[in-house]
């Protein structure tokens, strides 16, 4: 009787939910690992990430989040949710709408970065 009460006890442990964690992004990140490329894409709700020197990329749609690491890079995006992420140096970051969290690690080393607001 015992060692069933306490198997019982283990199973109701295990299956109390401890709440779902929510992720707000899905799968399909786009990934632009170039040099000198100019190109726009469809961020579908998802995170961009840039890498490289000297890339235009245009980000149609809303991004979940967008990283540029490299230099020289430029990323002109309509709408950002989450968050902006900059490294390297003579990064240009631009998004139309959203309220994203901007991280500037070039700054933070002493790089020289611009991420701004423009107008939709």
């Amino acid at each position: 009787m015992l060692r069933t009460a306490v198997a019982a006890l283990a199973v109701i442990a295990v299956t109390v939910p401890l709440g779902t964690p929510v992720a707000a992004a899905k799968n399909g990140d786009t990934h632009i690992t170039s040099v000198g490329l100019t190109q726009t894409v469809d961020c579908n709700d998802a995170t961009l990430f840039v890498n490289g020197s000297d890339n235009i990329i245009t980000a149609v749609g809303n991004c979940w989040a967008v990283t540029i690491q490299g230099s020289g890079n430029t990323v002109v995006a309509d709408n950002v949710i989450n968050d902006i992420t900059v490294y390297g140096f003579n990064q240009t970051a631009l998004y139309k709408n959203g309220e994203p969290v901007v991280v500037d690690r070039g700054r933070e080393l002493g790089m020289t970065n611009v991420i701004n607001r423009i107008p939709a």
